[in-house]
């Protein structure tokens, strides 16, 4: 039985191409994807092949999609055929084999697969606003509002961030902030930005930063915003070095905290406040879906069928502001090989 799925042959380029779907080990499952989700910073980063990725191609890009468990191994206990999932680090494929490890059950019927697809993003934000331990009261700032600054802002609120503030040089994304729960947003280019952003702070700065843009510039202004005693926590991945930071007077002595948030460095087995593993983490944004506390919807930008992921990918690469929220629906009839 064939399948289909997206390939980068090389270094800006897209395709889509047939392969044979196998059968799953003893120990894995086969699932049949309904919709997986372009990650567009990440992917854009790696079809580049930006500094600190891999370099290497052909790659098989996506890695947050959701799905139904078509075929079960042997030893697999949990998981049954017609079970739907989202699946951790699952590539842009209309099929795939993964372990049981890699999947969280969509326990709620009424969540919809477009939307499940989203949490495996929306998890790396998560796990970076826990790390920053936001109290009741603290004013929040997030540095960038892609679809991870987004899922930040509406976590950081959720957590406590009063005000929760949004930084974006784009308009139409800090009005999306605004629409999904930011008590103010601003551009860090705009000519009166260190007046409003003192005057929203009483003057002491941000007592927790989420920077995602994972710029250099960027992570020199959080270090410019942040409070007495704040915490800076790294959830983008940087592609460049930072110059130009005083580590003395905007660290040391300030006692600020720069805190790593890349997404694998979670506990593999039990959580623990502060650091929950990544199906935990599935679970409980799957749960404020299903409650209608995180909003998803609003940043589906697009639903196309995978057949478009040249010309989608091009349009990555061509732009400096790609589409936020681009679904790939691999039940689409013109996707079916």
């Amino acid at each position: 039985m064939k399948g289909i799925r997206i390939v980068w042959p090389a270094p800006g380029l897209a395709a889509v191409e047939e392969f044979d779907i196998p059968a799953p080990a003893p120990d894995t499952v086969l699932l049949e994807t309904e919709c997986s989700v372009l990650s567009a910073g990440t992917e854009k980063a790696w079809l580049l092949a930006k500094p600190n990725t891999s370099g290497q191609f052909p790659q098989y890009p996506g890695y947050s999609a959701a799905g139904r468990v078509l075929e079960a191994g042997a030893n697999v206990k949990e998981f049954r055929p017609g079970d739907r999932v989202v699946a951790y680090h699952s590539a842009h494929a209309s099929h795939t084999v993964k372990h049981p490890r890699d999947l969280v059950r969509i326990e709620d019927a009424a969540v919809p697969a477009n939307e499940a697809a989203f949490t495996i993003i929306a998890a790396m934000s998560l796990q970076g606003v826990r790390k920053a331990r936001i109290e009741l009261g603290e004013t929040v700032l997030v540095m960038g509002q892609g679809l991870l600054g987004l899922f930040a802002t509406q976590l950081a609120r959720l957590s406590g961030g009063l005000p929760t503030i949004a930084l974006d040089l784009d308009e139409k994304r800090r009005q999306l902030a605004l629409e999904l729960g930011a008590d103010h947003a601003l551009s860090p280019q705009a000519e009166d930005f260190a007046e409003s952003f003192r005057a929203l702070t009483g003057g002491k700065g941000a007592n927790a930063i989420i920077e995602v843009t994972g710029a250099a510039p960027a992570m020199n202004l959080a270090l410019e915003c942040a409070a007495w005693q704040g915490r800076i926590v790294a959830l983008g991945c940087s592609r460049e070095k930072a110059d130009g930071v005083d580590f003395y007077q905007q660290v040391h002595k300030p006692g600020v905290a720069i805190i790593g948030a890349h997404n694998f460095v979670r506990p593999a087995h039990d959580s623990s406040p502060g650091h929950w593993t990544m199906r935990d983490d599935l679970r409980a944004l799957l749960r404020m879906i299903a409650a209608g506390r995180l909003h998803v919807r609003p940043m589906i930008s697009e639903q196309v069928s995978p057949e478009q992921a040249p010309a989608i990918y091009r349009r990555l690469v061509e732009t400096d502001c790609p589409p936020l929220g681009i679904v790939f629906d691999w039940q689409d009839k013109e996707s079916r090989p």
